[in-house]
């Protein structure tokens, strides 16, 4: 997508930004610690200047690989080594109901089917908080509440941010509670905090604050600006990408100032607004072009990568949700990030639907095959077989066409009919969604989390019994 010129030249034209036009940084704490890293500050408009050398020596600082880990056994996700983990897509407000064709607001019960899905999909790494349920409460003991549900509930990577300084120290609390001590914290990775710089080039005050106060911990940082050309971007992709690029050096520079060697994960979101009605959908096809291309410039920089491919601009499960979801996730998955988001929203990343979460985990694994390629090892070239074949001969009954079955030589599809007409017309015609809806019940019914240590339980319980008297 991008040549090597093209990406030295968006990391030149990042840093030229960055030292002349600066970037306004809302957290006094935040400038401070810039400052005494050797950034320009004006205090006055809040606006920091990034010297060249600031930049390439904070990058220098963050490490290449590392791990994201997790409380089930085994399931630690390692970065730069060639492998592509699905994050679900999280912060949606309604669901599609399916049988009313209607949306209706989240509740808890959603909420826990999409976690269980989350847990339940090897194809999905990473746990986001897909839909808010409208009655849950936002006080402390609602906060520590919510994490006792999740811990019970999902057993895989957790990525989410907090609001503020409190939630940063009770989450702290959590984390120690539900993994032991601080150094297994920071051996084991068992979170990562997701940072959105405000586009264009404004690091805000509240989440900043909220993230600096969890420094010490070694828990890595997505960057996640989310520029959108045309509204919050400029109206051309190469510039929006650079701008996207800049509020993550800005960042990165600012989480290395505060603890140098912080695992960090190049995360920019750069999308394009719907021209016709100036709102974001997410289907736009420029948005696998942004998703190849920010893989591309993390690679540039030798980090690991959580890439997006945007959505759909459909409400509902059907032909326009799949060829755009299919189409916009190649190209990214092509690049190979580490991690790409997220299956299972419509919307603009609002709306829920279950269905569509199975849909796309189908197209990703279609995709990762996409990224496999041919494997042109020694043992698949099958001279042999070719000569026992003979002049017009056929291969079914040849031992490696049984054996290409079995190790994947063919990728066969998980959803879907592929078989006759005839034979699809004698099942009653079945409709893909109702298909999907039968396997949608086999996982959620076969499911069991991994359960929370009972100790944990109760120390988790105990403390949301302390926050709500205090609320009180």
């Amino acid at each position: 997508m991008l040549s090597a010129d093209e990406r030295a030249q968006i990391h030149e034209h990042s840093l030229k930004l960055l030292a002349t036009t600066g970037v306004r940084v809302l957290s006094e704490r935040g400038r401070q610690i810039l400052k005494n890293a050797g950034a320009e500050v004006n205090d006055g408009s809040y606006i920091v200047r990034f010297p060249r050398t600031l930049v390439e020596e904070s990058l220098k600082l963050a490490p290449r690989k590392f791990r994201l880990g997790s409380r089930r056994p085994g399931w630690d996700l390692e970065m730069n080594i060639g492998k592509c983990y699905l994050v679900a897509d999280g912060g949606a407000v309604s669901v599609f109901d399916r049988k009313t064709g209607n949306l209706r607001p989240g509740t808890f019960d959603d909420w826990l089917t999409a976690t269980h899905l989350i847990d339940a999909m090897d194809e999905i790494g990473v746990y986001w908080n897909m839909i808010e349920d409208e009655n849950a409460g936002d006080s402390p003991g609602d906060y520590v509440s919510y994490w006792r549900h999740l811990l019970k509930n999902c057993s895989k990577h957790i990525q989410d941010s907090t609001d503020t300084i409190e939630q940063s120290k009770l989450l702290l609390e959590i984390l120690q509670i539900a993994f032991g001590s601080s150094e297994t914290i920071r051996q084991l990775h068992p979170f990562s905090h997701l940072l959105c710089p405000m586009s264009p080039l404004v690091i805000d005050q509240t989440y900043t604050d909220a993230y600096l106060e969890m420094v010490g911990f070694d828990i890595p940082v997505a960057i996640m600006p989310m520029p959108l050309m045309g509204a919050t971007g400029p109206a051309s992709l190469v510039s929006t990408l650079m701008l996207a690029n800049s509020e993550v050096l800005a960042m990165l520079s600012l989480v290395q100032a505060a603890a140098p060697g912080t695992p960090v994960i190049y995360a920019p979101i750069p999308q394009t607004v719907e021209p016709r009605t100036w709102r974001y959908t997410g289907g736009a096809v420029e948005n696998a072009i942004f998703g190849a291309a920010v893989t591309e410039m993390g690679r540039y920089y030798g980090l690991p990568v959580e890439g997006s491919a945007g959505g759909t601009d459909q409400y509902a499960p059907g032909a326009q949700a799949g060829y755009e979801r299919a189409i916009n996730w190649t190209l990214p998955t092509l690049a190979g990030p580490d991690m790409l988001i997220g299956p299972g929203l419509f919307g603009g990343s609002t709306i829920l639907c279950i269905e569509q979460m199975v849909i796309d985990v189908e197209i990703f694994r279609r995709c990762i095959r996409l990224q496999d390629g041919i494997d042109a090892g020694s043992e698949k070239w099958l001279e042999d077989s070719i000569g026992d074949a003979g002049h017009g001969g056929i291969f079914l009954n040849q031992r490696s066409t049984l054996k290409a079955i079995r190790e994947g030589g063919w990728y066969l599809g998980k959803i879907g009919f592929h078989n006759t007409y005839e034979k699809w017309k004698s099942a009653g015609m079945p409709d893909a969604i109702d298909e999907i809806q039968q396997t949608l019940n086999g996982i959620l019914k076969d499911y069991q989390p991994l359960q929370l240590d009972a100790q944990a339980d109760r120390e988790l319980e105990c403390l949301e019994r302390k926050v709500r008297e205090l609320e009180n």
